[in-house]
């Protein structure tokens, strides 16, 4: 590698804070020849192994997307890193993405819009928004990327890393997209490698970067929720261990021997959506995602508009009375464990 190739491979993440931009010739090869290396955008990075054949597994690995989440982006930067200098075989392309980098250099979740509900196409409806021109190039970035990748069955993945803004009953858990179909069963021994404790099942197609990729990219896709969310250097990487390791076995293309646990697993079974700024949440600050919620309890009002319980126990999960109106103040799920791990694929 040439010195700036080691500076910027070295600390992805410092140098794409302090402004490093690729040009058309930043590429070259890494990890004493083993690994290829191009810089595709700002936070955009493509590692490929030196041969790679029609049956290579692509992996999109994205951070950042909520620009305050910065445990997963710095354990990307060190595999990123780790990569590089060899220390981390390869053996699958990977595209590694740090999703709102000018949030992330103002400590901000985003600037004007929530670039994890822009996807699909959505970004056409805030033209304005310092979101909308990143969402358009993270959604061809992943195009391109797929573009050229195997069309065997569990060759494409994207593991888009999050922190949630609430404490959890489960600290790390998964969300699926919708596809239409039942999981797979790759999706959940990783899960279980990784030590994921929870999985939200979704029911309707989102505006998520993963259930882009799910979507359009055809790509085995989830959004990782690893912890909480903490500034920069104030993070215990150590209590992403498990998590950490699990990505690392999965582009390096080897399995863990140990036996896991199967995460439990939750369905959608409604939305709270914000109509406007009368809207109220009865859900305290402090709640945990996950906190169950008996038949008949009223969870919110807005004028006209009620939700109320209408399952035995129904739980609660990312609730956040301070969204715009027109967005999802909260999701509410149901356990369904046994079926979906006895219909997984």
């Amino acid at each position: 590698m040439t010195s700036s190739a080691e500076v910027v491979l070295g600390d992805f993440l410092g140098a794409t804070l302090g402004g490093w931009r690729p040009t058309d010739q930043t590429q070259g090869v890494c990890a004493n020849g083993a690994v290829r290396w191009q810089s595709l955008d700002e936070g955009v990075l493509l590692l490929e192994p030196a041969r790679i054949d029609v049956t290579t597994r692509s992996v999109l690995l994205s951070a950042g997307v909520h620009g305050d989440e910065t445990a997963p982006i710095e354990l990307l930067s060190k595999i990123v890193a780790d990569i590089a200098a060899g220390r981390l075989a390869l053996a699958c392309r990977v595209l590694v993405v740090l999703g709102n980098v000018n949030a992330m250099r103002v400590a901000k979740r985003y600037e004007d819009d929530d670039l994890n509900r822009l996807f699909g196409g959505r970004h056409a409806r805030v033209p304005h928004s310092r979101e909308a021109p990143r969402a358009v190039a993270l959604e061809a970035a992943a195009q391109r990327f797929f573009a050229v990748a195997s069309t065997t069955p569990g060759a494409r993945w994207h593991l888009d890393m999050h922190t949630a803004i609430r404490a959890s009953a489960f600290e790390q858990f998964a969300l699926l997209p919708y596809t239409g179909g039942a999981p797979t069963r790759a999706m959940f021994d990783w899960l279980a490698d990784a030590r994921i404790a929870a999985v939200l099942i979704h029911t309707e197609k989102g505006a998520t970067y993963s259930s882009f990729t799910a979507d359009h990219c055809g790509a085995t896709a989830c959004t990782l929720e690893l912890g909480k969310v903490r500034p920069f250097g104030e993070n215990d990487l150590a209590r992403f261990a498990h998590a950490d390791a699990a990505v690392r076995r999965l582009v390096a293309g080897v399995t863990n021997g140990a036996e896991a646990v199967m995460p439990r697993v939750f369905t959608v079974i409604g939305q709270i959506t914000k109509q406007s700024d009368a809207f109220a949440l009865h859900v305290a600050a402090d709640v945990p995602n996950f906190t169950p919620f008996a038949r008949d309890t009223v969870l919110a009002e807005d004028g006209d508009y009620r939700y109320v319980v209408t399952h035995d126990e129904e739980r609660i999960v990312f609730p956040n009375p301070t969204v715009k109106p027109g967005l999802r103040a909260g999701l509410l799920v149901v356990e369904t464990t046994d079926e979906t791990l006895a219909a997984l694929v």
